[in-house]
């Protein structure tokens, strides 16, 4: 039995404890104390947090019925957010495959690589000013809300993208569609913290990744068939692409308004409020109670709770310990996205036809298929983070460093099987995103920081798609050399984030054990420190 002062040091965030034991234990249930659960009971009624009334630091049940439950979660909410990824990654994604079809340096005047290069900048510009803006907008609204309104506004915008004649057009459509796909992914991830403890989130967000590659290889598929479309009532197969797979988001978009819904004890429809929540009483107390003992700060603030700027500027300007995790966001996946941009033009420059520069793309986005979710349940079971991120770019070391010192007039085949290689990458993306959302330690951090790290991404695709230029075609050496020393610091990088995070651990449990127990339930209960600042929250890594 834990002593009453362990139980205050964990009763904040048992964040430190990364894994998923009974809740019957007692270890489990920070607010044992009748002290700690008063305490928390006092900020839930300060802030009017939406389930509070499920809140019950006695109430007890079996894991068969938690179990039921998240199966359930997985069917009424997860299931939904990955069909709309696969609507978001098939809409952002099909300019890769329409340039193999004259639209660069063909069907538009004046469009040519580097054009091309600038609107995939000015797009992921856009997506990166709108991560902040929509994550707040989704925290006042409802990502239930927020979210089916930008997935019907992005369908629209690439069915539009059909009617591009001009340079400036095609420049102003990436720019339209980045900012209403922007707030996408911070929104769900905010959206399935509602629903999922810290151990569930990474190995759904993992599932919720799969939709890249999935969606690469089935709009690979689909595009193959779609661009040899050229000339059927006038239109190229480019346009077909847009306007096929936008009608396809749309048929996702319009559902979504009446599948989501706000929050565990808020599953009546907006649109439909005579049809019955999807919980019953006993249901919502186990949802509620389980998610509050895995992380009481997630009801530190009502689901429609708006953030004022000092919240927001406290976790941009002072809560400095996410930087490790903001910088390998930005760095990352830097080596892979040129690649996998430019994959089917690179092909169509060896000489292979529309249709087989998109069917030979699939191979290499079938490996990253495997690769992604094997990398994160590997980090789930070794319990490990820092070093698991760091695989991305140790699986890719080998092919980046024998692309760059293979010969340009050398077997287009090794360099195919070379190319594939790296755009196979195990990718981490889903590891480093719910690491931020874990170590946030409160909801207003959280709503802050997920958008932040997205954003830092953003930042990092806009200097991978600058890598490849014009001059460096077809076979982009100069670039290749600059992803070679960018892969060499991802590899070094996440050693650092580890030493990191158990440099901050180690100085936090410094000045813990300094206190008297006495100090320490002080500490607890009265102390003005918020989030990662708290002395009583361990990092994991």
């Amino acid at each position: 039995m834990a002593s009453k002062t362990e139980k205050i040091r964990y009763s904040v965030n048992n964040n430190s404890v990364d894994s998923a034991s009974s809740i019957e234990e007692p270890n489990d249930n920070p607010f044992a104390d009748p002290q700690i659960a008063a305490y928390w009971r006092k900020i839930y009624e300060d802030v009017g947090y939406e389930n509070l009334h499920r809140f019950d630091p006695d109430f007890t049940w079996n894991k068969e019925e938690e179990k039921k439950l998240v199966r359930r979660l997985d069917l009424k909410v997860f299931s939904w957010t990955f069909v709309m990824f696969c609507a978001l990654d098939l809409v952002r994604r099909n300019i890769n495959r329409a340039v193999s079809d004259n639209l660069v340096s063909g069907d538009i005047p004046g469009l040519d690589t580097n054009g091309y290069n600038l609107g995939q900048t000015i797009y992921l510009i856009s997506f990166l000013c709108a991560e902040l803006p929509l994550n707040l907008l989704s925290k006042k609204f409802g990502p239930n809300v927020v979210v089916s309104a930008e997935c019907l506004v992005w369908s629209i915008i690439c069915i539009s993208q059909s009617a591009m004649r001009t340079r400036a057009q095609f420049l102003a459509l990436r720019a339209l569609l980045g900012f209403a796909q922007g707030g996408f992914i911070p929104d769900q991830i905010l959206y399935l913290s509602y629903y999922y403890t810290n151990t569930e989130l990474p190995l759904r967000l993992a599932i919720f990744w799969t939709a890249i590659p999935l969606f690469q290889i089935l709009g690979s598929l689909l595009a193959s068939g779609l661009l040899e479309m050229r000339g059927i009532h006038g239109k190229t197969g480019w346009q077909w692409l847009f306007i096929i797979e936008g009608l396809m988001s749309l048929g996702v978009a319009i559902p979504s308004f009446y599948v989501m819904r706000s929050g565990p004890t808020q599953t009546k429809n907006i649109l439909f409020k005579s049809r019955p929540a999807w919980f019953n009483e006993h249901e919502e107390k186990i949802l509620v109670n389980r998610l509050l003992r895995d992380d009481p700060a997630k009801g530190d603030m009502n689901n429609r709770q708006a953030l004022n700027i000092r919240q927001i500027l406290r976790t941009v300007l002072s809560e400095y310990d996410f930087w490790p995790l903001y910088i390998q966001g930005l760095m990352a996946f830097i080596p892979f996205q040129p690649v996998t941009a430019y994959m089917s033009l690179i092909l169509r420059s060896m000489g292979y036809s529309v249709f087989l520069s998109n069917v030979l793309a699939i191979p290499g986005q079938f490996w990253f298929l495997i690769n992604l979710p094997l990398v994160v349940y590997f980090s789930h079971k070794v319990k490990e983070k820092s070093i698991c991120v760091g695989i991305a770019n140790y699986f890719i070391f080998p092919f980046v460093v024998a692309l760059v010192a293979y010969p340009a007039t050398g077997s287009d085949w090794v360099k195919y099987f070379l190319l594939t290689g790296i755009v196979a990458l195990p990718y981490t993306h889903a590891i480093l995103a719910s690491w931020v959302s874990h170590i946030s330690n409160n909801v207003a951090s959280r709503s802050v920081a997920t958008p932040l790290y997205n954003m830092m991404y953003q930042v990092g695709s806009i200097a991978a798609s600058n890598i490849y230029r014009e001059s460096d075609k077809p076979y982009y050496i100069r670039g290749n050399k600059i992803i070679l020393g960018i892969t060499v610091f991802n590899c070094v990088f996440p050693f650092f984030t580890k030493a990191y995070y158990i440099m901050r651990n180690k100085q936090k449990e410094k000045k813990w054990n300094s206190m008297t127990k006495e100090e320490q339930i002080e500490y607890t209960t009265n102390t003005t420190d918020s989030g990662v600042k708290r002395l009583d929250f361990r990092f994991v890594h």
